[in-house]
Formats: structure tokens, sequence, C-alpha cells
């Protein structure tokens, strides 16, 4: 028998599209969500394929697949999918409503952003320790 807040812990497989120039989608879909507030775990469960476990009070799973969506993945867009996907948003929704959560996911697509933003190599970092940064 399940508790309330085993119900509130959601895993979901997100699979991706299989023609895709970027054959590795699920591997680095899988690092850019890994340290996202809300979402307990992430493993590639196949190569076009990851399983997201996540607290479903603080993010949901279309919350989720609108950032990797923005972040330029491609989603399996298939009608078996659509319509586990819009399942899946619906009871979200409804559930959360129930427990009168109000809070938006907003702050997860940051989190995915600024996740992905310092991983990525560029010249925008300041090589100065932040104790030199005070002085001018």
């Amino acid at each position: 028998m399940r508790t309330d807040t085993e119900e509130l812990y959601k895993s979901r497989i997100i699979q991706f599209c299989r023609f895709h120039p970027d054959p590795e989608q699920a591997c680095s879909a899988a690092k850019w969500l890994k340290d996202v507030v809300g979402i307990e775990s992430v493993r590639q469960a196949s190569p076009l394929a990851i399983e997201v476990i996540y607290d479903l009070r603080r993010v949901t799973l279309e919350c989720i697949e609108c950032a990797l969506v923005e972040l330029g993945y491609h989603l399996d867009n298939s009608l078996l999918c659509k319509l586990k996907r819009a399942l899946f948003y619906y009871t979200e929704d409804t559930q959360r409503e129930n427990l009168a959560v109000t809070q938006e996911c907003q702050v997860t697509q940051q989190d995915v952003f600024i996740n992905r933003y310092q991983h990525l190599t560029h010249g925008c970092r300041d090589p100065q320790p932040e104790y030199w940064r005070e002085y001018q």
C-alpha cells in the first residue's frame, strides 16, 4: 500500500526522437537535469530515453519537457507518446490542484539553463578569486 508521500514522487520515461543529428540526446539531457531542484534522480534508460524521478510538489513532467525543448532537444512525438504525455500532464495538474500547489515551474527552467550555462566552455568567466573582485 502506497503512502501519500510516495504518490508525490513520480517516475517517468522521457523518450527522444530517433531522427535527430545528435545520437546522444538522452545522455546529455540526463547531465543537464541532474542538479535541478525537485528532480530526485535521472538515469539514461536507453540510447533514446531517460528515466526521471521527481517531486510533483516542485516540478511537473510538462515543465521538465518544456525546458528540454527550449534547450534544443527533440522529444518523441509518436501518437502513443503524445497520448501518454497528455494523460500525465492532465493527471499531474489535477493532483497539484488537489494538493493546493500554486508554485509555477519557471524555477525549474531557470535551473536547467543555469546548469547548462555553468557546464559550457565560454569566455565569460572571471579568473579572479571572489575576494579580489571587490577591489577596483
